[in-house]
């Protein structure tokens, strides 16, 4: 298997703005596990988060409809990532202990408290992630919530609050004075390094895994089995996309015809390429990434995994300089568009949502600045026809989680 190449920003694709592939639109893949919503449904506190309908966007895109799904509290974060670090956390601590699967717990109750039990009984365990925010305080969370320590590798440019808001949880933070690569790297490590360590990664050493139906061991890091872990975030994410199907046709919405996702590592995306390439229609997915870290879009232009040269950006959760391994062949097979976006485009958005009645942050705000983009006249022809109906956002943080422009 080949690892992911590096790359400067200066060399010629990897400023490239833009990326169109129609062709992408006619791949399919399986459906993804339908466990991990009856987990999430049975948890305390759960409910879908809002779809707000946004005419005033809608005009101005020349859409149909647009919508922004809005991940701004989510089980009691700001931001989405709590759907995948709770079910990885989950799954990942009963193969551990060697415990059937009970998305719904016992008799309908909570999963967790069925969980936690299990955990007083057994040998210690230690959650274990790097992260540049969203992810890391999520783990935290879910580790406060079933009583475990929790250690969250920090790299460099994550802001202040968002490091307040880990050690908040409960978790011990320990700061990397290099970029998120090799904050992953490093937390790696020490998992391995620990008999009681849990790595809850989503992501992993890049690697190319070659056809998009190989999905194992892009993300072993060297361990056999331990691609399951992003896997299950992944499939955590899963919830997210049926809420959005069944919001839609409560309101007599057409299906999705394009939709817009931020993108770090690429594993959002990924979430959102198999929930739409496995069953009916064949919308635009659209990849969003700062300027700054453009790791996904100039991959796809490149034709393999490389890693970029990153930079500063308010945009801190998307601040990665290589696609997930496990994400990749997804994105290679199924992601139909790619487009980078400024601090100034994200910093707008975020303003006109807020406007609209809907709080972002950079990241969440990156949906619009994205659409945009992709909407200009000279790009439309490589969207999905569908995409002039429905149109959803997906903003996937509130301003609490990522202050960097407020």
């Amino acid at each position: 298997m080949a690892t992911a190449s590096s790359l400067a920003l200066g060399t010629p694709l990897a400023g490239r703005s833009w990326f169109a592939r129609p062709t992408a639109r006619a791949w399919t893949c399986p459906r993804p596990p339908r466990a991990a919503a009856a987990f999430h449904a049975a948890l305390p506190g759960y409910a879908p988060t809002r779809l707000a309908e946004l005419p005033a966007l809608a005009d101005e895109l020349g859409v149909d409809r647009v919508f922004v799904k809005d991940e701004s509290l989510r089980l009691g974060l700001p931001a989405f990532k709590i759907l995948g670090a709770s079910w990885g956390v989950y799954r990942a601590l009963l193969d551990r202990l060697g415990l059937p699967l009970r998305p719904g717990g016992v008799s309908g109750g909570d999963p967790l408290d069925d969980l936690r039990e299990r955990l007083a009984a057994a040998p210690p365990v230690r959650l274990v992630t790097a992260t540049d925010g969203n992810h890391g305080r999520a783990v935290a969370a879910v580790a406060r919530l079933l009583g475990l320590p929790a250690e969250i590798l920090v790299p460099e440019g994550v802001h202040p609050a968002a490091q307040d808001a880990i050690t908040a949880e409960g978790a011990r933070l320990t700061p990397v004075p290099a970029p998120y690569d090799e904050a992953v790297r490093r937390a790696a490590a020490l998992a391995a390094s620990d008999p009681s360590a849990l790595l809850v990664q989503d992501t992993g050493s890049a690697q190319d895994t070659g056809s998009a139906q190989d999905t194992g061991s892009a993300q072993d890091m060297g361990a056999p089995g331990r691609d399951r872990v992003p896997q299950w975030i992944v499939d955590g994410y899963s919830t997210l996309f049926s809420e959005i199907d069944d919001q839609l046709r409560a309101v007599g919405a057409a299906q999705t015809g394009l939709i817009a996702v931020p993108a770090g590592v690429g594993s959002l995306a990924q979430a959102a390429i198999v929930h739409h390439r496995s069953g009916g229609g064949a919308p635009t997915v659209l990849a969003v990434e700062p300027e700054a870290a453009p790791c996904v879009l100039t991959s796809l232009a490149w034709g393999r995994p490389v890693t970029v040269e990153t930079g500063p950006t308010a945009m801190a959760g998307l601040n990665c300089a290589t696609p997930s391994g496990l994400a990749w062949p997804y994105l290679r097979a199924g992601l139909d568009a790619a487009v980078s976006v400024s601090d100034a485009e994200a910093a707008r958005a975020a303003r006109d949502l807020a406007g609209l009645g809907v709080r972002s942050g950079p990241c969440g705000a990156a949906s619009l600045a994205g659409a945009r983009a992709a909407l200009a006249p000279h790009r439309r022809a490589s969207l999905a026809p569908e995409h002039r109906g429905t149109l959803v956002l997906l903003n996937t943080e509130g301003p609490a989680a990522n202050p960097a422009l407020f």
